[in-house]
């Protein structure tokens, strides 16, 4: 009789210890399959808003931030580049940016948020085949045009050529304006690249 107790006891025993490490093992092997569903800290990265502060950007320049993998200039422009931009449509292929991707807030000629048309922000990816173009801010360059160039960007890969608004020339490869990306400003300093302006 009494050994029968010690085996019962030892049996609930074995039973319950075998189900503590079961379960632990279940949890064990649960935590990392759905840990998996989350994105990881890379692709939370890729795909997060970038913050950019505009404080010293100085009157004619330029900064590149990094947006999902990809470069994003930022241009202060100065008032001659603003009053400069219209006319002249002749030049562009889409001077409006009517066949171009961007926001839907941002207007069509300066290609910035009304009312902060002193900041450009654009994918620095040329629409022909994904180079970097160059910052060419110099008008009247002979390589680019002489009087017909007042500033903007140059793709040294196969020669498409930009305003200072990011719209392409006629008679270039680039067959659209540059990308202006998703964007807000938190402050009169910090713009937020990946964000919509509120209101749009």
């Amino acid at each position: 009789m009494s050994n029968d107790g010690v085996n019962q006891g030892r049996r609930r025993f074995l039973t319950g210890a075998t189900c503590v490490v079961g379960a632990a093992g279940v949890v064990g092997a649960a935590v990392p399959f759905v840990g998996s569903w989350n994105p990881s800290a890379k692709a939370k990265a890729a795909g997060a808003p970038v913050k950019a502060s505009i404080a010293k950007i100085e009157p004619g320049q330029m900064v590149t931030v990094e947006w999902r993998g990809k470069p994003v200039y930022i241009v202060r422009r100065t008032k001659e580049v603003l009053d400069g931009l219209g006319g002249h449509d002749e030049m562009f292929r889409d001077p409006s940016s009517q066949q171009s991707k961007q926001p839907a807030y941002v207007d069509g000629v300066h290609r910035a948020i009304p009312g902060k048309e002193e900041y450009l922000v654009l994918v620095g990816l040329c629409t022909h085949l994904g180079c970097a173009p160059m910052f060419r801010p110099d008008v009247g360059a002979q390589d680019l045009g002489g009087d017909k160039w007042y500033g903007g960007f140059f793709c040294p890969c196969h020669g498409s050529k930009f305003d200072l608004a990011g719209r392409v020339f006629t008679g270039v490869p680039a067959p659209t304006n540059l990308e202006v990306p998703p964007y807000s400003y938190e402050s009169d300093s910090v713009i937020v690249i990946g964000v919509d302006q509120e209101g749009a």
